[in-house]
């Protein structure tokens, strides 16, 4: 219920059996004002939530026993006693309080905040945590503010990185793509801000040992690929566990892409597809590679580097290829608009990354990726924000081509073939990908009205090489099919 909190719909009924927790807090009205802000803080610093002010151990207090100055102080302590001040809307729903009496429960709900870390006037940090207003600690505090984007984890100095770790043969890459002519290999990386000068030394930062130290995973164990291929379609466990292969990919991030290109695409199979060209029957790879690498990419160039703990996915399976990278979205970049925004967590290994070769500008891969994707009759990528990380699910439609790889379908558009119009040729590759296809996919296919795809769908009907599917003559849902499906 309280996963979207609602001010406006809600009930007192709704506010006594709703369970405490990530998103919903009751508080007596005896509580201090400086109390209900930690609460705002920590909601804020998380996902947003709802504090229900008058309502203790079941019971309706109310709130106007508490005089207008506190009630004032209950409002205004999202500004007051919160830097910066919590984003937040007030209700006061009426209600009748235990002693019989006509009252207000004071509701407020808090915006999450996507790109900052609110405090205390004492400067403590707190975060909801279930039903828990947590403080955080200092280490928690510094993970908060690489999230939020306050603080950049690839600029923290790695002190224990010296000058030998550097990869020299990365360095020559780099200078390379730079048309740098300099023969100081370190000089991009001083200029690019990877390396800086200090009274102790030069101090290289976390994006310079990612990017150009011999083993990066000996300064962030986490820093690597883990490939993982299965047997069928789900992950199994335990006695039934259907790994085939698993292997750890580990290098600089140039070095890192670069190997696991070569791992997956070693993995990836064939089938058997029809070149709408030509009507033939040939080999198409698993999926376009241009989609499958700017997932590895993605996930390399924007995971978060500062959890430790995790590393990047691919997981391979029969129907699906899953990429998942550490950290959520970062910033304003959502499932919704991935396409059209870009924002990048680490900027100047996007840079340098960019300036290599493998990373795309102004979100111009990711809208590829899409494209590619829809050039072979595949899904769209899907991609999905878990608790700590970020999936991109790419489908190969494996048990669909099973199904369609008929002799009957062969020979009946072979036959036909050369006599069918471009449209009816896009018609017919469709429907052996995806089994169907319907008047308004034609229409987006060829660029045309739906009328007229509606004529080309009808005309390969009379032709008796598609089935019309449909339980009257105005089904929404009606589309059309191989006549070998029969």
């Amino acid at each position: 219920m309280f996963e979207i909190p609602d001010i406006k719909n809600l009930t007192i009924e709704e506010i006594l059996s709703a369970k405490e927790g990530q998103f919903f807090d009751r508080k007596s009205a005896e509580i201090k004002a400086k109390k209900i802000a930690e609460v705002l803080i920590a909601f804020a610093n998380a996902d947003g939530g709802l504090i229900a002010i008058g309502v203790c151990d079941g019971k309706v207090e109310g709130i106007s026993a508490q005089g207008p100055i506190k009630i004032n102080d209950f409002v205004q302590c999202k500004i007051d006693h919160c830097k910066p001040a919590v984003r937040a809307q007030e209700r006061y729903l009426e209600v009748v309080n235990e002693r019989g009496q006509k009252d207000h429960v004071l509701l407020i709900q808090v915006e999450p905040s996507r790109n900052s870390v609110h405090k205390t006037m004492s400067d403590k940090v707190f975060l909801r945590v279930g039903d828990e207003s947590k403080e955080l600690t200092h280490d928690q505090r510094l993970e908060l503010e690489y999230d939020k984007g306050e603080r950049l984890f690839e600029e923290q100095v790695i002190s224990n990185c010296k000058i030998d770790d550097l990869d020299e043969e990365i360095l020559k890459i780099y200078k390379a793509s730079l048309n740098f002519e300099g023969d100081d290999l370190l000089q991009p990386l001083y200029a690019r801000g990877f390396i800086n000068d200090t009274k102790n030394g030069p101090e290289i930062n976390a994006a310079g040992v990612l990017l150009f130290t011999k083993n990066p995973a000996r300064f962030f164990p986490a820093a690597r690929i883990r490939f993982l291929r299965y047997e069928g379609s789900s992950e199994e466990v335990g006695v039934e566990m259907n790994i085939v292969k698993q292997e750890y990919i580990e290098g600089p991030l140039p070095i890192l892409i670069e190997k696991a290109k070569t791992v997956v695409k070693a993995q990836l199979r064939e089938f058997t597809g029809l070149n709408p060209m030509n009507g033939k029957f040939t080999s198409v790879p698993e999926y376009p590679e241009f989609a499958w690498l700017e997932g590895i990419v993605n996930a390399v160039t924007h995971r978060a580097y500062n959890i430790q703990g995790d590393d990047i996915k691919i997981k391979m399976f029969d129907d699906r290829l899953e990429i998942s990278s550490p950290g959520k979205f970062p910033n304003i970049v959502n499932r919704h608009n991935i396409k059209e925004v870009r924002y990048s967590r680490n900027p100047r290994i996007a840079r340098a990354l960019t300036e290599m070769g493998w990373v795309r500008e102004l979100g111009e891969g990711v809208k590829r990726m899409f494209k590619e994707m829809n050039s072979f009759f595949l899904d769209d990528p899907e991609y999905h924000e878990g608790q700590n990380s970020v999936h991109l699910i790419l489908k190969n439609n494996i048990l669909m081509r099973r199904v369609r790889k008929q002799e009957r379908i062969n020979t009946l558009i072979s036959k036909e073939w050369k006599s069918l119009s471009k449209e009816e040729q896009v018609a017919l590759d469709y429907i052996y990908s995806r089994g169907q296809i319907t008047t308004k996919q034609l229409a987006t296919l060829i660029n045309r009205g739906t009328n007229y795809s509606k004529k080309i769908l009808e005309g390969l009907y009379q032709k008796g090489i598609l089935n019309l599917i449909r339980t009257s003559r105005n089904d929404p849902n009606q589309h059309y099919t191989f006549k070998s499906n029969d």
